[in-house]
């Protein structure tokens, strides 16, 4: 009997099916969406910072430049701006992030768990210019702190290669079987190739599966050892960030620019008006400025509040208008009427005190500024090495510039006159003192640096109230000289000048700056003061209650 042929063995689908079951249950379940962007944005962040992307230059150079050494570099980027400019950022989990974006992640948890983001985002808050400059003004720090992270970000992406081989060997596994199923008999047995096949299929998802778990741990603790600089330079960048945008705000507020003007500009035109501003001849004085016009505005509150006419006190005196209670009841007493008599005769009597400020003026207000080459020097002679150094050019344009604010406040007329040698004088004429801002810069950073004369500006100033006074009628104009130096004048201009500020009823307010006033100033002015120390505000604080 011949023998019988050898069967070819066959293995069960469901032994096989039980054997392939996690990786055909990995198959199956779609990939839970990781996020790429640290912080949660919505439509509408997401086309704000398109636009500002677009309109900033230095954003994109900026992301050009660090990815020419790291990835995923524009998304952080993103990702700061969106932390700086979101009212209530939320950060997604870690767990949640593609493996890629741990780093991003890692820094900008670390950028926001700093004691200088809160600062920062005092003034970044609603506003994307100032994020992207917040974001800017970390740049060399980001630098820095991402070649801190290359190793980590390296095997951060080997983890992410890792997963991705590891879910394409579990598609493997899928596709394995679903080709011996497609070769099983009726009763459920798979040929032995079709076996081999899901057999290799499951070793190689096996093997992807621990590679990627030992490149996930390789990342973690890459990114574990990194952490520590990460978080040492974080602190580092938000504090730079934060000086840099609250110097960009205190020198918006110190040259008068309102946040809703700041508003309606062009990204274009606030980088540009940054630029002009930080680059003018008094960018180093912002400071200086804003106490100017802040010592002014509080001043001319008090001058409100303090009317003139004012009771403010009880003081002796003789008027008796101002009596207070107790002496009228002296009267009804004929006991008391003679010591009343003798109070009176010799002004002992109590009476109320009052506020009798000067009168205030009504025409222009006009700021001659000296701007001969000594003005460049500090107080004491030497010149401005340092950026810090206020010189007496930078103290005598701050207190123009707060006498602007002034004239803006009364509704008068304000001209600054910049002086120097007898043929350099310029006059920058603001209505009302309303300006537009570039000619306020132009004023600021405008400077002669000749010698010093007196007669030309002074008798520019004479004929503007004159036109004035011919126009309308305007007297009671004041004029603020600011000098440090010393000139002669003519004595028949100084007789011609005696006879025209009688005739126009202006005043001439005197500063002399690092030096005692001159006799020609105290000729030329009625109201006359020396400044010794440039950041002494208060030598000049009664003028602003009296101009």
């Amino acid at each position: 009997m011949a023998a019988k042929k050898a069967k070819r063995p066959f293995a069960a689908l469901k032994d096989l099916a039980a054997k392939a079951g996690r990786w055909l249950g990995l198959a199956a379940t779609p990939e839970p969406v990781k996020h790429t962007q640290v912080v949660a944005f919505d439509r509408f962040d997401e086309m704000t910072w398109t636009d500002v992307y677009r309109q900033a230059r230095a954003l994109r150079e900026l992301a050009d430049d660090l990815a020419d050494r790291h990835s995923y570099t524009t998304d952080l980027l993103r990702d700061l701006w969106t932390g700086a400019y979101k009212a209530a950022p939320q950060l997604h989990d870690l767990a949640d992030m593609d493996s890629s974006r741990a780093v991003n992640h890692q820094v900008v948890s670390s950028l926001t768990e700093s004691p200088a983001w809160k600062e920062l985002r005092r003034n970044t808050v609603g506003d994307p210019y100032v994020s992207a400059m917040a974001v800017l003004a970390q740049g060399c720090t980001l630098r820095n702190m991402l070649e801190q992270t290359r190793e980590a970000q390296k095997e951060a992406e080997e983890a992410q290669k890792a997963q991705r081989q590891a879910a394409q060997a579990a598609q493997q596994v899928q596709q394995a079987m679903e080709a011996a199923a497609a070769a099983a008999d009726p009763d459920g047995q798979v040929p032995g190739d079709a076996e081999a096949q899901v057999a290799a299929a499951v070793a190689a998802a096996e093997a992807a599966d621990q590679a990627a778990a030992e490149a996930d741990a390789d990342a973690q603790l890459a990114l574990v050892k990194a952490s520590p600089g990460i978080r040492t330079a974080a602190r580092a960048a938000a504090e730079q960030a934060a000086d840099k945008v609250r110097e960009d705000a205190e020198l918006m507020a110190a040259w008068g620019v309102e946040p809703e003007r700041l508003q309606r500009m062009s990204f274009a035109e606030r980088a540009d008006l940054a630029r002009r501003l930080s680059g003018s001849r008094l960018a180093a004085y912002a400071q200086l400025i804003g106490r100017f016009r802040a010592m002014a505005a509080g001043e001319r509150a008090r001058r409100v509040e303090h009317t003139t006419g004012e009771l403010v006190g009880v003081t002796v005196g003789e008027d008796l208008a101002r009596l207070v209670p107790s002496e009228l009841a002296a009267l009804a007493v004929p006991a008391l009427r003679a010591d009343f008599a003798v109070r009176l005769a010799e002004g002992r009597l109590m009476v109320y005190e009052s506020r009798d400020e000067e009168e205030t003026g009504q025409g222009a207000i006009i700021a001659l500024v000296d701007c001969s080459g000594s003005m460049t020097r500090r107080i004491d002679g030497s010149m401005a090495l340092e950026t810090g150094d206020v010189t007496r050019e930078a103290w005598a344009k701050a207190l123009s510039l707060a006498l602007l604010d002034q004239a803006r406040a009364s509704g008068r007329d304000f001209v600054g006159i910049l002086f120097s040698s007898k043929d350099q004088q310029q006059a920058f004429h603001f209505p009302k003192g309303r300006a537009d801002l570039v000619d306020v810069l132009e004023f600021a950073e405008h400077f002669f640096s000749g010698l010093t004369d007196f007669q030309k500006p002074l008798g520019q100033a004479g004929d503007i109230l004159a036109d004035q006074y011919n126009a309308d009628g305007s007297r009671r104009a004041d004029i603020v000289l600011i000098t440090d130096g010393s000139a002669r004048v003519a004595d028949e201009w100084m007789e011609q000048w005696r006879q025209r500020r009688d005739l126009l009823g202006f005043r001439v307010f005197g500063v002399s700056i690092a030096q005692r006033p001159t006799k020609v100033l105290e000729e030329l002015c009625d109201n006359l003061r020396q400044v010794s120390d440039l950041l002494d505000l208060d030598v000049t604080r009664d003028m602003f209650r009296t101009i």
